[in-house]
């Protein structure tokens, strides 16, 4: 069965990973809930009928909340953007500067629709300063998502946005629950990491307060899955899973897009009845 496209170009987006998650979700889920939501794309493909949708960067969550409460304005705003004139270095350049300097939610959010479409390779990064660096991407027609845009409504017609700490979002987590959680992964080695998606970035220590808070949900009754990379380090942090399960998934290498290489993923199962809190 071919995939819902979500709004935003991802990079590491589940998509294509939806049918081994769909494969854990218990059949008497009531709700998702994911504080990782990122482009939604497990969201709109698990289509539950309701979801608890958060990130703790604001920008993605503004995005969704403009679609939501402006459908019409929305999308016209955000088109006008995809001019032909804008697809110049300079152009997007310029629209980055405006994106950082305002404080504009509603503004803010049709100028990320843009620079993610524009920018290089879907990538959402930020300097230490809170600033959007992302370079253009140098794309012949970068594609405006109208029909994404009315699947991805019909998903949040159902939906609670929530803009916050994973560690709150799953707190609510409870039976009938499905926690899927794709969080920024442990690097590979101690050289290579990516940490500026959001301010402040993702530590060890958030990824063992992540285990601990899926842990915590699984035995009030949520089940949870997380997705990782598959190292030496993560298979540590997730000694005491419920299950391990290995992928290959196709990866990006270097600066070249059309280069791609197999990396080895874990999707890490939690589930409730099964899971002893750590003392």
């Amino acid at each position: 069965m071919s995939q819902l496209r979500p709004i935003l170009k991802w990079a590491g987006a589940k998509t294509k990973l939806v049918p081994r998650i769909r494969a854990l979700m218990p059949l008497t889920t009531a709700r998702l809930v994911e504080p990782f939501v990122g482009s939604g794309a497990v969201a709109l493909n698990l289509d539950l009928p309701s979801n608890l949708l958060a990130d703790a960067n604001p920008d993605v969550v503004s995005v969704y909340e403009a679609l939501r409460d402006h459908p019409v304005k929305f999308v016209r705003d955000g088109r006008a953007l995809f001019a032909a004139s804008n697809n110049t270095a300079e152009s997007f350049n310029r629209l980055r500067d405006e994106f950082n300097a305002s404080r504009d939610h509603y503004r803010r959010a049709c100028l990320f629709i843009y620079l993610n479409r524009h920018g290089y390779n879907g990538l959402c990064r930020y300097n230490s300063r809170g600033g959007f660096n992302v370079p253009f991407g140098r794309y012949d027609g970068p594609y405006f998502p109208e029909k994404e845009f009315a699947q991805f409504r019909v998903l949040l017609q159902r939906s609670t946005l929530r803009c916050g700490d994973f560690r709150d979002v799953i707190a609510e987590a409870g039976r009938g629950d499905f926690v899927y959680c794709d969080p920024p992964y442990s690097p590979i080695s101690a050289t290579a990491n990516f940490t500026g998606y959001a301010r402040g970035g993702f530590s060890h220590q958030d990824q063992l307060d992540l285990v601990k808070a899926c842990r915590t949900a699984a035995h009030r009754g949520a089940y949870v899955v997380l997705s990782n990379h598959d190292t030496p380090t993560t298979r540590e942090l997730y000694r005491d899973a419920t299950d391990l399960q290995t992928l290959q998934v196709s990866r990006l290498i270097s600066c070249d897009g059309a280069n791609r290489a197999k990396a080895a993923e874990l999707l890490v199962v939690y589930a409730p009845q099964r899971v002893a809190i750590a003392q």
